[in-house]
């Protein structure tokens, strides 16, 4: 009943109901290979398998467990997250959450993106 949007959703709302509604949305997981030309469906476990497996070598690559002077840091450097505007308040907590569990430092949200 808002004279201002006479009934519409704002901007964001708008967008944000285009991207579970667009035709164009995209409903399966697409991997194209390192120097790879062609896009291939993955099925979904597969799809999830390889990011756990690249995290978790990310991480232990670049785990820092102590510094020169024998002080703890339990951290890495090797994985960050950045989350954008399609983000709510609760997505971006237990992003924080996952992430600051897996010893990363570099976590934010920036929610003009």
């Amino acid at each position: 009943d808002s004279p201002i949007s006479r009934g519409r959703l704002c901007p964001k709302g708008a967008a944000s109901k285009s991207l579970v509604t667009s035709p164009l949305r995209q409903t399966k997981v697409r991997y194209r290979r390192p120097y790879g030309t062609e896009w291939e469906d993955l099925d979904l476990d597969t799809a999830l398998n390889m990011i756990a497996d690249r995290v978790l070598a990310a991480r232990d690559e670049t785990w820092e467990d102590v510094d020169d002077e024998g002080r703890p840091l339990h951290r890495t450097l090797g994985i960050s997250s950045l989350g954008g505007a399609t983000l709510d308040n609760e997505e971006n907590y237990l992003i924080k959450k996952l992430f600051t569990a897996m010893g990363a430092l570099q976590i934010e949200n920036q929610a003009r993106i």
